[in-house]
C-alpha cells in the first residue's frame, strides 16, 4: 500500500465523516499529511551512519481554516504523528523522538493555504552512542495551495516598512493606501483596455497587508486566475483586469 493510501485509509473515517463535512471547501487533512511527508524528505540531515529526519513540524493555517480544526485538532495531531512515524520507517529515516505536529494561525494565509516548518530536535547522542546534529533553527515556512506552486512564506514586515507596487505593461507604480485601477483617466492606475471597467478594482492597505476588491466590474477581477470579490494579496500575485495582467509586488 502506498504512503498516501496509508494516510488516506487511516484518516478515511474522518475525511468521509465529520472531517469530510468540516473541510469540504478548505484545507484537507490528507493534503497536510502529503506535504508533511515531503518536508520530512527534503529536510534530512546526514550523520556518520544514519540519515535523520525532522521530528518537529509546525503547520500554519489561515484563521478561517484553523477555526474549522478546533474540535478535531488533538485527534488530527495524533494521526499525523503516527503517519510521519510510519513514513520515516518506510523510507529508512532515523528519528531522535516521535514526530510532533503543532498547529498555529497565520493571518497572511488565505483559506485553502497552509504553511509548514520542519525542525530536527536532537539530544546530541542517540541510543546507539552516535552523535547526531544538535537542535537547528526552523527552516523557512513553505506555503502550499491548490492554485500556486509551493513557495516560501515572506517574512512578516510591519506595514509601515513596506512599499507595494503594481506592474502594468512594464511600468512600476507605487501604491498609496488606496489605489483604484480601471479604464478611466480618473483612476490612480489607468489600464487602457476596453475589456476593463472604468473603475474596475481597488488595491488597499489593510492592517499589515494588502487586499484587492472588485468594484462591480463587468468582467470581474481575477487573482492568479481565480475570480474574486475581495482577496488578500501577496508578493508575486497576478491580477487580471479585463484582459490586462497586473503584477503585485512588495518591497
Amino acid at each position: 500500500m502506498s504512503v498516501l493510501r496509508n494516510i488516506e485509509s487511516r484518516l478515511g473515517a474522518f475525511v468521509e465523516g465529520v472531517f469530510g463535512r468540516a473541510f469540504r471547501s478548505s484545507v484537507q487533512p490528507v493534503e497536510i499529511a502529503e506535504k508533511l511527508a515531503r518536508e520530512m524528505e527534503e529536510n534530512q540531515v546526514v550523520s556518520v551512519s544514519r540519515v535523520y529526519a525532522p521530528n518537529l513540524y509546525r503547520v500554519y493555517l489561515s484563521p478561517e481554516d484553523r477555526k474549522q480544526f478546533e474540535s478535531y485538532e488533538e485527534a488530527l495531531r495524533k494521526e499525523l504523528s503516527d503517519y510521519l512515524l510510519e513514513h520515516a520507517r518506510n523510507e529508512g529515516l532515523s528519528l531522535t523522538s516521535r514526530p510532533r505536529v503543532e498547529f498555529l494561525t497565520d493571518e497572511r494565509l488565505s483559506v485553502g493555504e497552509f504553511g509548514i516548518q520542519a525542525q530536527l530536535l536532537s539530544i546530541g547522542v542517540d541510543d546507539a552512542g552516535e552523535r547526531v546534529p544538535r537542535p537547528a533553527e526552523f527552516g523557512e515556512t513553505m506555503v502550499y495551495s491548490p492554485e500556486r506552486a509551493a513557495r516560501p512564506l515572506a517574512p512578516h514586515v510591519p506595514a509601515a516598512q513596506t512599499r507595494a507596487l503594481l506592474i502594468v505593461d512594464g511600468k512600476r507604480i507605487v501604491l498609496g493606501d488606496r489605489t483604484v485601477v480601471g479604464r478611466s483617466r480618473e483612476c490612480d492606475v489607468v489600464v487602457p483596455d476596453p475589456n476593463a471597467s472604468r473603475r474596475h478594482a481597488e488595491v488597499r492597505r489593510e492592517g499589515n497587508g494588502w487586499v484587492v476588491r472588485d468594484l462591480g466590474s463587468t468582467n470581474g477581477t481575477l487573482v492568479n486566475g481565480r475570480r474574486v470579490a475581495q482577496a488578500p494579496l501577496r508578493h508575486g500575485d497576478r491580477l487580471t483586469v479585463g484582459l490586462t495582467e497586473v503584477v503585485f509586488e512588495v518591497e
